[in-house]
């Protein structure tokens, strides 16, 4: 092997070890690493001092979906959308009057928050993402 392949070839490696984190971003909550068991995020998290995300939280996922895909709440819930190293946002299907504010931009690494004060079923989908749906179902 030459010595620029072997430069390329272990340059592709590095590049492609530094993209294997398994951490997620939740706004003021910190970040949540994740485990295999469900411990204390040593697959990428960085330890025990880690903070769980907040209840009624849907992830915008690096494989392109929501999860989850459907979320129940009660009404008056706070729901945390936490975007991370993928850009998305979050536009709701059929806007009315108790519809919380669509989430713009090319969001990363971060949490924003909505709250639904309405029982009925929202359905929204990433612009940037189109094929990206969810519902979140307010009872």
């Amino acid at each position: 092997m030459s010595g620029i392949t072997r430069f390329i070839s272990a340059s592709l490696i590095v590049t492609l070890a530094a993209c294997g984190g398994s951490t997620g971003t939740y706004g003021t909550y910190g970040t949540y690493g994740t485990s295999g068991n469900g411990g204390n995020g040593s697959n990428g998290g960085g330890g025990g001092n880690q903070n769980t995300p907040p209840a009624n939280t849907i992830n915008a996922t690096p494989n392109l979906s929501f999860s989850p895909a459907t979320l129940t709440v009660n009404a008056g819930d706070v729901v945390t959308f936490a975007f991370g190293s993928v850009a998305h946002n979050v536009a709701f299907d059929n806007p009315n009057a108790t519809t919380p504010a669509d989430i713009g931009g090319f969001n990363t690494s971060t949490s924003i928050q909505r709250t639904f004060s309405t029982a009925g079923a929202y359905t929204y989908h990433c612009n940037i993402h189109p094929f990206m749906t969810g519902t979140v179902v307010v009872r």
